[in-house]
């Protein structure tokens, strides 16, 4: 499942590539590929042989062209390049936020994996993360405590939010303009402007979004320690503070406002604007964070 979700995506970063080339033009060595797509030479590969088998691409080795414009319609959805791990994280999240969990639910993984439409493996691995935090706790026949987490906890842990983040976003704002993280960025900046407008019926649709902006900022910079801790800072930051539902649909619009402006620095590659952007969004995220304990 992972390498054919991994070649999926690497496919429609290989399409965004070729949107910004011309018919005739010479694609970049295979090496080069695999860095800028962020994949092995093994999965370039895989990528250019099935670029050829659709006649986007003709020719061998250093020799390959751009042969046809690829449709928009040659893309994997994105359900199709999500992993399983990915996909039960923000199933999981989302009923978290939608049942208003509170610390002491049950959780049944049989329950949750009927639910979410995956094996009990998939759901048992992700909460096994959460066991490592004393965040969850294992019970016998299938069942899991959810055990909450203190004030104290989640500040520690948006400090380190904090630094790689802005880290991150720095870093993003210096990728080259061809990358594929780019479009991916146009594409958020679309939906978040689309959420605005229909903000009164969908605001509970922030808490996706919200998810996927970050990650897609914390991407420019890949830390596979970072990617494992991130499932426990998504936890707490995208959707706990969301159990205050007191003025969530305002908070809602603000941050989306923010994420807006954030986007625009981003884009506008000035080191100082997306340092503040990003700092401006953060404080704002903590003051809310501290607001749903109580504060």
């Amino acid at each position: 499942m992972k390498s054919d979700t991994v070649y999926k995506a690497a496919f429609n970063d290989m399409l965004q590539l070729l949107a910004t080339s011309s018919v005739g033009v010479a694609l970049p060595p295979e090496h080069n590929l695999s860095r800028h797509l962020g994949v092995s030479r093994t999965t370039v590969r895989k990528v250019l042989l099935e670029m050829a088998a659709r006649g986007f691409v003709a020719g061998e080795g250093r020799s390959r062209i751009l042969a046809h414009m690829p449709p928009e319609s040659a893309r994997f959805s994105d359900a199709e390049t999500q992993s399983t791990s990915s996909q039960v994280e923000r199933q999981f999240m989302e009923w978290m936020l939608r049942g208003d969990t509170k610390p002491g639910t049950l959780i049944n993984e049989l329950e949750l994996a009927r639910l979410f439409g995956v094996g009990t493996t998939g759901i048992r691995e992700f909460l096994n993360r959460f066991q490592r935090f004393g965040l969850i706790e294992r019970r016998p026949n299938a069942g899991w405590l959810f055990k909450g987490f203190t004030e104290d906890f989640a500040i520690e842990l948006f400090e380190i939010r904090e630094m790689f983040e802005i880290r991150s976003a720095l870093a993003f704002a210096e990728l080259r303009p061809a990358a594929p993280i780019w479009s991916r960025l146009r594409a958020i900046e679309r939906e978040h402007h689309e959420l605005l407008g229909e903000i009164d019926e969908r605001f509970h649709d922030f808490s996706d979004l919200d998810n996927r902006f970050h990650r897609l900022v914390n991407s420019a910079v890949p830390n596979r320690f970072i990617d494992d801790f991130y499932d426990i800072i998504t936890f707490i930051f995208h959707y706990h503070y969301q159990w205050n539902k007191r003025d969530e649909r305002h908070r809602n619009e603000v941050a989306i406002n923010e994420h807006l402006a954030y986007i625009a620095a981003l884009f506008s590659r000035d080191r100082d604007q997306v340092r503040a952007a990003c700092n401006r969004h953060l404080s704002s995220a903590r003051m809310t964070m501290l607001r749903s304990f109580g504060r």
